[in-house]
């Protein structure tokens, strides 16, 4: 039996979210707005990234999209280069790099690419909570609003925030749509009368309620029970990460400043000139001064001050309230900053750990391998088949023929002829219809014969090599099989 005494659960506070209580019901957040240096550089880097989402369906190569994600018409262009279905391992290789990268970041650097990068974070803190901040006020006015009974302001106010978040909601939708469909066809869409395009309008109305209602509604949901890369870090993270953490060396034990009046009492005075506590029951404190600012402006409602979290986003609002405190009360700026646990207990940050350098070597694999595989693809590919169910043709007395069902796979926006000569100079072909012309980004079919003497013919299947040629150039060989008679 053993009778040692039970282990204290210091981390009771994993057992459940701040937005859900005991029962089950959804805790509406009240974030206060944060300002400070990080805010202000996240500001201005999402202000670029909402640039560049929005602006970049515009942007055209030689009357292309810049990014074209067609997935229904099979036509994907990644920084003006068309990619075509036969590319999928091309896309395989490029998921796994991105994957082993994530994992990478997130070993050295935690969530950092939520706070600053993700485009839920983006829209819902500098977009949706902006326009939130400035009809309703901040989060003890919003507090207010709701409490109170309905009148014409509250209309007013209800009704015009809902109304501007549909609207940018609509605009997100277009955007995403434009990737995928192409900003002129969106366009089409917006401008044709509805019934030639109601399949394409009622996508873009339920992306449109999508988008309105993850950030009218679900917000920090998402976030904390939705996305995988918030669970992806249980795993990931360790000791040495950079987080946003807690110095809880520095600022435990926590207490509020109490003013003391030591002027009335001589030997107070020296004491506290000595550095000394004023009197011996009071309790040495630590710099955190429990002003709860933290957690008052965690999107996500936790108190970082507990420790690393699943919830956290690091997007920095409890660093730049915490410093903003720390400067009025003339202490040192960073009791919540960048750093790791080792970092936090010993002062020591060591980055390229072994398990960081293991995934740097995959991942340098992986881009090697992608780099190789990426300047090795041809813009031009053709399959060459023997046609089904055929057997050889003789062609007089001397020539024995075969048929050939061809497919060109133009990965270009340049149309061109193509031509095909059986490699030895042995064997000849006769086009079915006229010289084959390549499709912009497209496939193009047909038949042809493929004739050889019958005295090279040594055996009943014979390895020939065909050369695909464009002005001259050859762009493309392959090989396939000749029947000849036994």
């Amino acid at each position: 039996m053993n009778n040692s005494e039970p282990i204290e659960d210091t981390e009771s506070y994993r057992d459940s979210i701040a937005t859900v209580d005991a029962e089950g019901k959804r805790i509406w957040l009240y974030p206060k707005m944060p300002k400070g240096k990080f805010t202000n550089a996240r500001t201005y880097l999402s202000w670029l990234l909402l640039v560049v989402l929005f602006g970049m369906p515009f942007v055209k190569v030689n009357g292309e999209p810049l990014m074209l994600f067609n997935v229904i018409e099979q036509n994907f262009i990644v920084f003006g280069v068309h990619f075509a279905p036969q590319d999928l391992y091309l896309f395989v290789i490029a998921m796994l790099t991105f994957i082993v990268f994530i994992a990478l970041f997130t070993v050295i650097f935690g969530r950092l690419f939520c706070g600053w990068v993700c485009p839920q974070t983006i829209f819902m803190e500098m977009v949706f909570r902006k326009i939130e901040y400035f009809i309703e006020g901040d989060a003890n006015a919003q507090r207010r609003l709701n409490k109170a009974p309905w009148t014409t302001q509250k209309y007013f106010k209800k009704i015009s925030k809902h109304t501007l978040f549909f609207l940018i909601a609509v605009l997100i939708a277009n955007t995403f749509l434009s990737y995928i469909i192409g900003v002129e066809e969106v366009g089409k869409i917006i401008t044709d009368p509805l019934e030639q395009h109601l399949g394409g309008f009622a996508i873009m109305l339920v992306f449109s309620f999508l988008f309105y209602g993850v950030f009218a509604f679900m917000r920090e949901q998402v976030c904390i029970s939705i996305c995988p890369y918030g669970r992806l870090q249980s795993v990931l993270l360790d000791e040495h990460s950079i987080v946003v953490a807690y110095d809880y060396q520095r600022g435990e034990p926590r207490g509020k400043i109490k003013k003391q009046k030591i002027a009335k009492n001589p030997i107070a005075a020296i004491q506290a000139s000595l550095g000394r506590p004023i009197e011996k029951m009071q309790e040495q404190l630590g710099d955190c001064i429990d002003c709860n600012l933290c957690v008052k402006v965690c999107p996500t409602g936790i108190d970082i001050r507990n420790g690393t979290q699943l919830e956290c986003v690091n997007c920095t609002a409890c660093i730049d309230a915490c410093d903003e405190v720390m400067e009025k009360i003339d202490r040192p700026l960073g009791l919540i900053r960048y750093d790791s646990e080792k970092g936090i207990q010993n002062g020591v940050k060591k980055i390229f750990t072994t398990r960081v350098k293991a995934y740097s070597v995959v991942l340098l694999a992986l881009i090697v391998l992608q780099g190789f595989l990426f300047s090795n693809r041809n813009n031009v590919e053709v399959l060459f088949l023997k046609t089904s169910g055929t057997l050889f043709q003789e062609v007089g007395e001397t020539h024995i023929s075969n048929l050939y069902d061809y497919q060109i796979i133009n990965k270009t926006s340049k149309i061109f002829p193509v031509e095909f000569r059986v490699k030895g100079g042995d064997g000849r072909i006769k086009l079915v219809g006229s010289t084959p012309m390549t499709l912009k980004n497209g496939v193009t079919q047909g038949v042809v014969f493929v004739e050889f003497p019958r005295t090279v013919l040594k055996e009943r299947s014979t390895e020939i090599t065909i050369e695909v040629l464009n002005s001259g150039r050859v762009i493309d060989e392959l090989t396939t099989n000749f029947l000849g008679p036994d």
